[in-house]
């Protein structure tokens, strides 16, 4: 079916409000368990290594799945696609809720990681179904969601642990799961878009190895050593099965990932700032709230709790609100790339503050308010240029690879400063201020290379674009095109 001529059969606002509780469920369960590892480590009776991949099977999972599940969406049906995501992440949720062993923690947190394809499909069924002019409004705000989601399961961590145990860290995001999935179901239509062949099921299996081999490495390679043996022959391994997938992919009649699509220019610099924002985003949810839990004594740090610790994230949850829409006015307005080099500008600015003041509250406020304002203006604006630079046929596949990226940059920029935190430690073991202080900077010179790698892409004439609110009552009849 054309899009030109599809009819709405959905409320923009309703389907935007599904879309959006879904994929905050993601992305707070990505979260949430980073400031409970030490509570899980002692409740499932386990070890600091051994804990760790409750957060790393996660990963894996969603850095897989996310563009399998993207493609298989724009082949077969991005509804058809979300429900079963959907109920793969409540099914790993309930399991999570009920578990007291770490191998089945490990095995739910792994069928959680699915959720991660909910990003890539949304994009697709927002660009499907919304009329043009809400296009871009409407996957800024989703998108947006991402760090929304992270920062809200940092802060919400603190009081589920007070007051509750750890098996609530689960049971409150699988009622969200539940009620989105029956959502789905009786609110979003199916896509009128579909991409022609078959599923590359080689291409799927060479990159879930070389996804497997990478991320491995980048999350133990702070315990095993970055020149250690076996990080270096992961790496290796990795890097070898990806050239084979790219060679595979070339020659594929039908590929999971077209390689003539990832060498557009609109694509692979976007994919780029993405890698860059990535680093930064995911390695502030590492420094802030292990900073500030930095007892007093230290001569740094203010001694907070992990409540109190989560509080300094508020700022830049409730900035990544606010900008995650405004960014798609701007893109409507002035083009992406002016929200993506705006971000870009932002966070940097953010670290750079961290790293030469943070010895006053409000100082590490104003730099978690600056770093939501950053990151929501980058991310708004990182799909959309995606979604400009692709064929409708290629939304979910393309946006997927845009959110490896991400996750990829976020997992080395989480490792890169742990490894230097251990490195520079005083006699009681905690982080000297010095190691604090090199990690903010080696952040700001990322995202300078962010700027630039921003500053490559191309700009596009924007289109009148009015971002979407969960709450707009007028749906267009004018359906959302390439």
């Amino acid at each position: 079916m054309n899009q030109a001529t599809a009819p709405i059969t959905a409320h923009p606002g309703r389907l935007l409000a599904v879309l959006a509780f879904g994929g905050g469920a993601y992305a707070m369960l990505q979260s949430l368990v980073v400031p409970a590892l030490p509570t899980l480590q002692r409740d499932l009776n386990t070890t600091p290594s051994g804990v760790a991949w409750i957060f790393t099977a996660y990963l894996l999972a969603a850095s897989v799945a996310t563009p399998i599940a993207g493609r298989i969406g724009d082949m077969f049906g991005k509804k058809r696609t979300l429900v079963v995501v959907l109920a793969g992440l409540a099914a790993g949720t309930l399991l999570a809720a009920v578990a007291t062993t770490l191998p089945v923690m490990i095995v739910a947190r792994t069928i959680q990681g699915l959720g991660g394809a909910i990003f890539p499909l949304a994009f697709g069924i927002v660009r499907d179904e919304f009329p043009r002019e809400r296009v871009a409004g409407g996957i800024a705000l989703i998108s947006g969601l991402l760090g929304v989601g992270g920062g809200l399961g940092i802060v919400l961590a603190g009081p589920i642990l007070a007051h509750l145990d750890y098996h609530w860290l689960f049971w409150i995001p699988l009622v969200v799961i539940v009620a989105t999935a029956v959502a789905t179901m009786l609110i979003i239509p199916e896509s009128p878009v579909r991409a022609p062949g078959n599923v590359d099921w080689t291409g799927a299996v060479l990159l879930s190895i070389w996804l497997v081999c990478l991320l491995v490495a980048i999350s133990e390679a702070p315990s095993w050593g970055w020149l250690s043996a076996r990080t270096l022959g992961l790496i290796a391994v990795g890097v070898v099965v990806a050239v084979v997938w790219m060679w595979a992919e070339m020659r594929s009649p039908s590929p999971l990932v077209d390689m003539r699509m990832m060498q557009l220019r609109g694509v692979w610099t976007t994919n780029l700032s993405g890698f860059l924002l990535g680093i930064g985003m995911y390695s502030s949810f590492v420094l802030i709230p292990q900073f500030v839990q930095t007892p007093v004594s230290n001569g740094y740090g203010f001694g907070s709790s992990v409540t109190q610790a989560g509080l300094f994230l508020i700022p830049s949850t409730l900035a990544m609100m606010i900008a995650s829409p405004l960014g798609g006015r701007l893109s409507g307005r002035f083009g992406s790339k002016v929200p993506l080099v705006l971000g870009s500008t932002i966070t940097m600015l953010a670290f750079l503050l961290l790293a030469v003041a943070h010895t006053e509250h409000w100082q590490v406020y104003l730099s978690s308010l600056l770093l939501g304002t950053g990151i929501g203006f980058a991310f708004a604006s990182m799909a959309n240029l995606i979604v400009e630079a692709v064929r409708p046929d290629q939304t979910g596949v393309a946006t997927g690879m845009n959110t490896v990226m991400r996750t990829i940059g976020g997992a080395i920029g989480a490792q890169v400063v742990a490894s230097i935190l251990a490195a520079n430690v005083l006699a009681d073991g905690l982080p000297k201020e010095e190691g604090y202080t090199l990690s903010f900077v080696l952040m700001a010179v990322a995202l300078a290379a962010g700027i630039v790698a921003s500053l490559a892409v191309p700009g596009r004439r924007p289109h009148r674009v009015h971002a979407v609110t969960l709450g707009d009552a007028q749906p267009s009849t004018e359906q959302a095109g390439g």
